[in-house]
């Protein structure tokens, strides 16, 4: 684990990007697979069971997404700066902050569950197999978020391959043990979710295992080092602003889905599609802006700037050319796409109408998504909060001019400013990052 000095080509972007995006394509898979199995039970509620619990804990398991980004800005600046210890040390770190918000959602899981249900109401009969699902999955918690760290700590070590194999595991054991306890044990609702209980911890032995060169030498226990007060704040105020723009950008989305449901339920179905469309992009972008993490956070822990510049640019390059061939398949296929994804003739109708927003959102967003990863590779977090608060008030500004004069199209349009808004005014604080690199 020593800084590696080896020249920045797109080779080497290539080489963190393509694992990341091969792992980030199993992911809709799994959800196919859990909701196939349950599928063939005969009924309604096991499949609104298992979708309304997955969503539920995943939002909550989503909070802790900041351990991921902060633990690969932070990672990848003390190997650039050749600190082995501090490496072994936020690996230490990010295991401990994630196994103990596990420990602490399985301990209030009781309010987690009624408050969820509050939100979401459901039937009696799908909240009763839900609350089994969640009572089962809650707890794997411990393990599922600590993966947040390990995979921020490999990625930051540009080892995107150990973070391919580690989803590609954690999904396909997940996708063998639904197939056998539901379809062949016939297990239910419960089987789907013990699946995934066992998937996790063991993708958690997995990640423990593929990071044993932390564990090599005398630094992952060195307590002093792992509890430094100064190291401590710093990890824990990075964390606390990524937290609160990720809040802020959830916060956009979910307005987005409650104000398209003011228009009807064929219109919200119409929007539901599309934004699948989005999660396409961001499942393609993310390649290039994990690897921009990685690249730019050695470089700002180097104080090289002109290495932190080139690995801005390269990945950028190639997150660009991502985000062409988005807008090209979106525009050619965008219409094939949604009548597979729905039957309903009025739904279909709909979808098209705005589909010409799902053409421009890559190209409109492609620097919001690649500068996130710039940023968070240099753990400029507070930039990334203040720049997404006024992302955040501009969006909410458009929709209040755009939705009541143009409907749905003012809906789509307030969303796609937003993407603009967060790539020009983290674009204005770039150079002061670039200016951080120089300084000791």
């Amino acid at each position: 684990m020593t800084l590696d000095s080896g020249a920045l080509t797109h080779g080497r972007v290539l080489k963190i990007a393509v694992p990341i995006m091969i792992s980030n394509a199993t992911v809709p898979i799994l959800g196919a697979v859990d909701t196939g199995v349950v599928g063939q039970m005969g009924a309604a509620a096991p499949i609104g069971a298992v979708g309304i619990g997955a969503i539920v804990l995943t939002a909550v398991y989503w909070i802790f997404g900041f351990l991921r980004m902060g633990t690969v800005g932070l990672t990848s600046q003390a190997h650039g700066a050749g600190d082995r210890s501090e490496v072994s040390a936020l690996l230490m770190r990010a295991l401990m902050i994630g196994v103990a918000g596990g420990l602490a959602l399985i301990l209030l899981q009781a309010p987690l569950f009624w408050v969820a249900f509050r939100i979401s109401p459901a039937s009696a009969e799908v909240e009763g197999l839900a609350r089994d699902y969640m009572a089962i999955r809650i707890w794997s918690a411990p393990g599922a978020i600590a993966i947040f760290g390990i995979t921020g700590w490999l990625i930051a070590l540009e080892r995107a391959r150990s973070v391919m194999a580690l989803q590609l595991w954690m999904n396909g054991v997940n996708i063998v043990l639904d197939l056998w306890f539901v379809l062949g044990l016939g297990w239910g609702v419960e089987g789907v979710a013990l699946a995934t209980f066992l998937a996790e911890w063991s993708a958690f032995g997995l990640g423990l295992w593929l990071c044993r060169p932390a564990f090599s030498g005398p630094d992952w226990h060195a307590w002093a080092r792992v509890f430094d007060r100064v190291a401590v704040w710093r990890m824990a105020a990075v964390n606390r602003d990524i937290l609160i723009r990720s809040l802020l950008l959830e916060a956009i989305f979910v307005s987005f889905l409650f104000l398209g449901a003011d228009f009807g339920d064929v219109t919200l179905a119409a929007n539901q599609i599309l934004i699948q469309f989005l999660h396409v992009t961001a499942f393609a972008l993310d390649g290039f802006a994990f690897a921009a993490e990685a690249l730019v956070g050695q470089a700002m822990g180097a104080r090289a700037r002109g290495r932190l510049r080139r690995g801005a640019l390269l990945t950028s390059f190639w997150g660009l050319i991502s985000v062409l061939i988005l807008t090209a398949v979106f525009a050619l296929f965008g219409t094939w796409v949604v009548d597979l994804m729905t039957t309903s003739a009025q739904v279909r109708a709909e979808a098209r109408i705005y589909l010409i927003y799902m053409v421009f959102a890559p190209l409109t967003g492609v620097a919001a998504w690649m500068f996130d990863g710039i940023f968070i590779g240099a753990t400029r977090s507070a930039d990334m909060r203040n720049m997404m608060a006024v992302s955040a008030a501009i969006y909410c500004v458009a929709v209040a001019v755009l939705v009541p004069a143009m409907g749905n199209h003012g809906l789509w349009l307030a969303l796609l400013v937003s993407f603009v808004a967060r790539g020009v005014t983290l674009g204005l604080r770039y150079p002061a990052l670039e200016a951080q690199a120089t300084r000791g």
